[in-house]
């Protein structure tokens, strides 16, 4: 079996975290505090976007600082990294978008929160098969630290309502 790079796991498992978990909350906190599927779409788009580019360039430029402070001279690693963190927050970051693209803004905001939280779920179970430790371990894991972080967009969604 081919070993994976500790550095492409890392950035494959933060940006679809931190898209499942950020974006999520964008969507909910903007849909339940304004109810307007048209603005709700424009921040979900510009969140995934800005942040995708924000991440991939971020993991980038700190996997080529810890890189450089080891004295190699590849650059690859970092690189692939990057683009990695990039594929893994957008992809991620649709989940949740296309639950308000797709269905009415009265109830895409329960679908994306569900399908969130799933893909959350699935997350930590396919982690834990590629590092070999126990699934539904792993996979409640990742499920209630980001369920967590979601359930605060929520809150401020609701505490916020404009």
């Amino acid at each position: 079996m081919r070993t994976v790079n500790k550095e492409y796991l890392q950035s494959a498992m933060f940006g679809f975290t931190d898209a499942l978990v950020s974006t999520t909350g964008v969507i909910v906190g903007i849909s339940t505090g304004t109810g307007n599927k048209q603005v709700v779409i424009l921040a979900g788009t510009v969140t995934i976007l800005v942040e995708a580019l924000s991440m991939g360039s971020g993991q980038y430029l700190s996997s080529k600082s810890a890189h450089q402070l080891d004295n190699q001279e590849s650059f690859r690693v970092p690189i692939i990294g990057g683009i990695i963190m990039f594929c893994a927050y957008f992809l991620a970051g649709l989940v949740p978008l296309l639950s308000v693209v797709i269905f009415p803004i009265e109830y895409s905001r329960d679908v994306a929160i569900v399908a969130s939280l799933s893909c959350l779920l699935l997350l930590g179970y396919i982690k834990a098969k590629i590092v070999k430790v126990p699934p539904l371990r792993s996979a409640l894991e990742v499920l209630i630290i980001g369920g967590a972080t979601t359930i605060i967009g929520i809150v401020v969604g609701n505490i916020l309502e404009v």
